[in-house]
């Protein structure tokens, strides 16, 4: 296996600074009660069940990974990049007490905000732990489900994430996120932007790549269903895609996936506070 090189390196620490303070920061102006346009419009178009969760449980995704996931009562899941925990909160509800949820996030300021929430909303079943998504604080085949929304375009190794992920599943264990794909593969100066790097979008994959990626770490009946025309090449490089996976093993191997949720496509200029989104067919942008 090739070692990277000094300057990977170096450009792989600026990425996850840029990420991290570019969290934090969003994180902070929630916890002083002021969470945003972006934040709040994505909870309150794309998640229908989260009525009655506090204002400071916000979400900066690309989708609802809960709508796709299936899960059931007694199942462990893990929330890879778990921000102020949104996700882990609608899980542990399906989950219920039988159950385990645990939410991951490398930016302190998401983790504190996170725990408020958690006392807030007075989840039990569910913690938080500090990592990053290229090697998870969790237990090897721990793991029934993962979700993430959002998250894994910013890593800069997403090898090591599907490794990672397929790790901690048990067999038959799924796989089921949002996140941001490519229509069409992005320049240098788009790659080298920290700004787009944070913004969700010039660390994502070609849809093709994401695929050969998840399979080359050992997942199968994958499934990627994006918004839009994936193959228009005419508007934004970026789309957002609902993202299923398995380890083999299991009596669930070759089921068809669950369709649900909404896509959340993004229209508007890098920077989470102007990133613009609609639902699939047009309306309502938030």
């Amino acid at each position: 296996m090739t070692s990277k090189t000094d300057k990977q390196t170096t450009q792989d620490d600026d990425v996850r600074t840029a990420v991290r303070e570019a969290y934090g920061a969003r994180a902070r102006e929630v916890a002083a009660q002021a969470p945003g346009e972006r934040a709040a419009g994505v909870k309150s178009r794309f998640y229908e069940t989260a009525d009655g969760m506090p204002e400071t449980v916000v979400s900066y995704g690309c989708g609802n990974p809960v709508a796709i996931a299936g899960l059931q009562p007694g199942e462990t899941v893990i929330d890879l990049g778990s921000g102020a925990g949104l996700d882990c909160f609608l899980s542990a509800q399906q989950v219920g007490p039988t159950g385990h949820v645990i939410g991951i996030d490398m930016t302190d300021d998401m983790l504190a905000l996170a725990e408020q929430n958690r006392a807030k909303v007075g989840a039990t079943n569910v913690e938080f732990r500090r990592g990053v998504i290229e090697a998870l604080p969790v237990d090897d085949a721990s793991v029934d489900v993962i979700i993430s929304n959002c998250v894994i375009n910013l890593s800069t190794d997403k090898d090591a994430v599907f490794r990672e992920a397929f790790r901690i599943l048990r067999p038959g264990g799924r796989f089921q996120v949002s996140d941001v794909v490519l229509r069409r593969p992005v320049s240098d100066a788009e790659r080298a932007d920290l700004d787009l790097w944070s913004g969700c979008k010039s660390g994502a994959l070609l849809h093709d790549d994401y695929e050969a990626r998840l399979r080359a770490a050992g997942f199968e009946d994958i499934d990627i269903a994006v918004a839009g025309d994936l193959y228009d090449e005419t508007g934004a490089a970026w789309a957002s895609a609902l993202i299923s996976a398995r380890r083999p093993g299991g009596a669930s191997a070759g089921m068809p996936w669950l369709k649900g949720g909404k896509f959340i496509e993004f229209l508007a200029p890098a920077g989470l506070d102007t990133a613009a989104c609609c639902d699939v067919d047009g309306e309502g942008c938030c």
